[in-house]
Order: structure tokens, then sequence, then C-alpha cells
């Protein structure tokens, strides 16, 4: 399915619902991002220049693996899983700073901004999750895992740099806190606008009940 933009979406009408799991980041957090994305887009653009496709402000994440199109009967047991890697984590402070693009040269795809304090609570979050989901029949991921925060997808159109460079400006040297405290399996749910992720379910972090 081609959307905005000529933007092709490649896993339309492939079955399942398709899901990710990820940590959410809190209100407090939320807020002070929005703050930031809502003093770039109110940037007017060169006439003509399309813009970057912004995220959904009230579900933002820290992504630690895609799972894609799940079937029903499969949920059961990656929630299991999840759940699992949550029980034996601690909860633990992160702070996002610092914004980026990738690719890392030529028209960005994606703009984020980046975790400093965290990252490694997450990278190992993130290994766990790929041993847990392997023992419930997941392949392995293969991807390399990086922290951060994806605020707008470009699709290398002309003004993604500008707006990326706007960005990096509009968050300088601000550091944004959040609090590490639980994992959450999202469903993400496509058309008319940005996605939407909703939540299937949650394991809060060191509930070993």
């Amino acid at each position: 399915m081609t959307g905005r933009g000529g933007w092709v979406d490649p896993y339309a009408g492939m079955p399942g619902r398709r899901l990710f799991i990820a940590v959410p980041l809190p209100a407090e957090a939320v807020e002070a991002v929005a703050g930031v994305v809502d003093s770039v887009r109110a940037m007017p653009l060169p006439n003509g220049s399309r813009d970057v496709r912004w995220v959904r402000l009230d579900g933002l994440h820290l992504t630690l693996r895609f799972l894609g199109p799940t079937p029903e009967d499969r949920i059961g047991q990656t929630s299991a899983a999840m759940a699992s890697v949550a029980a034996r984590t601690s909860p633990s402070m992160g702070q996002l700073a610092g914004s980026g693009v990738f690719p890392p040269s030529g028209r960005p795809r994606t703009l984020w901004i980046g975790v400093v304090d965290g990252a490694a609570a997450l990278g190992q979050m993130s290994r766990d999750l790929a041993f847990a989901l392997e023992s419930a029949g997941w392949p392995p991921d293969g991807r390399p895992f990086r922290a951060h925060l994806t605020l707008a997808r470009s699709d290398g159109i002309a003004a993604g740099s500008l707006v990326a460079d706007r960005l990096a400006a509009a968050l300088g040297e601000q550091t944004i806190p959040f609090r590490i405290e639980s994992l959450v399996l999202y469903e993400s749910v496509t058309g008319g606008g940005p996605a939407r992720y909703l939540p299937v379910s949650a394991a809060p972090l060191g509930d070993e009940r």
C-alpha cells in the first residue's frame, strides 16, 4: 500500500497484528519532547517543501524489538516471553539528549533523539528479549540495537535535512530524564494519519509475582 507522499507500507496485506515491544516514555518526558517538536513544527518550510511525517506524540516509546505481523495464536506466548524479561529486570533511570538521523549521510529517512543515560540498560533488555523470544519460537532479529526515540520519518524528502538541523537546534543542550519501568507489547495501527500504537499487554519491571 502506498501512503502519503509515496510512502510504501511493506507489511500491507500481510495477515496478523503488527506488533513490537517497547519501553513507554512517561508523561513528563513526553511533555518535554512535545515542546521541542512543537517549536520545530512552528517554523515555516520553504515554499513547495513537504514536511516530514511526525509520529504521534501521545504514544512515544523506545522500541526494543519489532515483531511485525503476528498471528493471534502467538500473542499469548509472546506476551509471556516479554513478561519473563520484565520480571527479572529492575527499574532504572534514563536520559534523552542530542538528535540525529538515519542514515547518517545523504538524505535522512528517520529523525530521532538519542539516549545517553540508560542506553546500556535498554541494550541488555533487548538482548534478554532476543533470547526469550527465540524460546517462544521467534527467529533471531539480526539487526543491531541502538537506543533512540524516533520522532519523524522523512523518506528522503528534500526538506528532511533542514528539519533535522532545526530539531538539533531546538533540542540544544537540553536533557530529558525518564524512568524505565515497564515493557509493553504494542500493536501499530496504520491508516488515517500517523500510526497509532495500542497496548496489547504490559509488564512492570521487577514484578516477579
